[in-house]
Parts: C-alpha cells; structure tokens; sequence
C-alpha cells in the first residue's frame, strides 16, 4: 500500500473519528460526566499522551518570543474551543453539532480578510453567506423539545462560538506550526490548556462518580480522549505529511456525513426539513469559501 493510500486513510480515519463522537460524547454527558469536567479529562489526557510521545521526537525549545503566540493558540484551540463544543453538545443534539462545526473555513476566510487582509473573492462571499444563513437558520429555527436537548438554540450558538475560536486558532498557530515538532508544539498547547482549564472545570471533575460509570461510558470516555483529542491529530499530522493540505481539507465534507448517519442510525437523533435545508446552506457555504480560485491564463 502506498504512503498516498495511507494518508488518505489515516484522514478518513481522523474524519470519521471526528463524526461519531458527536453521538459517542452526547451519550456520556450530562449523566455520567459534566460537559466542562470532559473537558478536563479531555486536556489532561492529551497532555499527557503528547508529552510520552514527544520524548521520540525532536528536542526542542520554545524561543521566549514564541511563548505569547502559544498561550494564545491554548486558549483558543483548547479552552474556548473545547469548552464551547462540549457545553453546546449537552446543550443541543449531535446533528447540529456535526453540521455547525463545519463552518470553520467560513470563519477562517473572514478573519484572514480582517486579519491578514486578504481579498474576498466572490465565490467566498457567497460561501460566507450562505454558511451563515445555514447556521443562523439551525439556531433559529432548529428548536425541538428533545429532554436531552435543554436548550438547543444556545447550544447551536456555543457550536459557531467554538467554529470562530477554532478558526482564530488555525490562523494564529500556522506561523507555529512552520517552526517545531507537532510533538513540541502539541504537549505545551495542551500542557497550558490544563493550568487554564483547572479552574474552570474542577468542580465538575470532583461531582464524577467514578464507581457508578458502567463500562460502555468509560469506553466512551477513554474514546474521546484518545480517539477523538489524540489519535485524530496524529492521522491528520501524517496524512499532512504526504498529501496537500487542501486534499485533507476535502474531508471536512464527510464529518457531518459520518455524523448525522451514525446519529440517526443508533437513534440519538433525527432529521428535520429545517436540518435538512441548514445542513445544504452550510456545505455549500463550506464549499464556496474554502475552494481555491482558479489561476489566470494570461
């Protein structure tokens, strides 16, 4: 098998890992695990999984101006990021949470255009556009009276409010990522999400009964911390490595795709005409914003 076949794998992987944990995680929370004491078993994992796996890679050190950029990069990728998906997961339902995840290339075309003032094509205009009407029409108007779904517009609003923080990260650690390991990078980012996330979620930590968990939730658990937080970074790092980072980013179309099937498949959740509609604006939206302009012939 070839290291292209490989990748394209390991990012199938990654992806799918990715579109069943919206049902995996909702199964958990809020009975068994609160969604912000997740979180910390979450960070606190990866830490502690990158720092094993870093002592195989290089040895590096952090220079003292790069220190800002990583503080900055652990807020966003691992605090505001992961609190504000698993909080609106408990709040709403795994297909919004699946769909509403994707808009991240949208928030990451506008804030480049703020940014780093790059140029809004009209396709990504178009795309951001229709991206927004799609999520706006999900929090709007994607309401159901579900009792695992206390709040579901909150909740679809807390999915775009960890899209817009994800995509401020993906903007803030490229110039990081150029420069160390992923190991490196990985074990510090997490490392200082732990100190920040601490007191912020302890409480829930401490309320966790570890003796009444029965075995298919601590599966679930142990799933998200290294399926979902652990394994799916190291598929993607390799998948990286061998293809282009735009054919890795195609698969971002297939995670609402795994999420939404997995969900109505074991019955956690159900379409809705309103989901259906929400769901064509958003990849289209997706689609449009992330896709490349073709070059000039001159």
């Amino acid at each position: 098998m070839s290291k292209r076949t490989l990748a394209i794998l390991a990012a199938l992987g990654a992806t799918t890992i990715y579109g069943v944990n919206h049902t995996i995680a909702k199964g958990v929370m809020p009975t068994y695990v609160e969604s912000f004491g997740f979180i910390f078993l979450r960070v606190t994992g990866a830490a502690l999984l990158f720092w094993l796996i870093s002592f195989w890679g290089p040895k590096e050190k952090i220079e003292k101006r790069d220190w800002l950029r990583i503080l900055v990069c652990s807020i966003l990728g691992m605090v505001i990021n992961m609190l504000s998906f698993f909080k609106g997961l408990q709040l709403s339902t795994p297909i919004n949470s699946s769909v509403l995840v994707t808009i991240s290339p949208i928030i990451v075309v506008i804030m480049s255009a703020f940014l780093l003032k790059e140029r809004i094509t009209l396709n990504k205009g178009l795309g951001v556009f229709l991206g927004f009407v799609g999520a706006i029409g999900l929090i709007m108007f994607g309401a159901e009276v579900r009792q695992d779904a206390p709040n579901i517009p909150l909740g679809n609003f807390l999915f775009v409010v960890n899209a817009t923080s994800y995509g401020a990260y993906l903007i803030v650690v490229k110039k990081l990522i150029e420069k160390y390991h992923p190991f490196t990078l990985m074990k510090w980012l997490f490392t200082i999400a732990v100190i920040i996330n601490l007191p912020l979620t302890w409480h829930e930590v401490v309320e966790i009964e570890w003796s009444t968990i029965p075995l298919w939730a601590l599966g679930s658990i142990a799933f998200v911390v290294i399926g979902t937080t652990f394994l799916t970074y190291l598929f993607n790092a390799y998948a990286l490595m061998q293809v282009k980072a735009s054919t890795i980013g195609a698969f971002m179309y297939v995670q609402p795709l795994v999420g939404i099937i997995f969900a109505i498949l074991t019955g956690k959740d159900h379409l809705t005409l309103i989901k259906v509609v929400a769901t064509s604006f958003v990849l289209i939206g997706v689609y449009l914003a992330s896709k490349k302009p073709k070059p000039r012939i001159s």
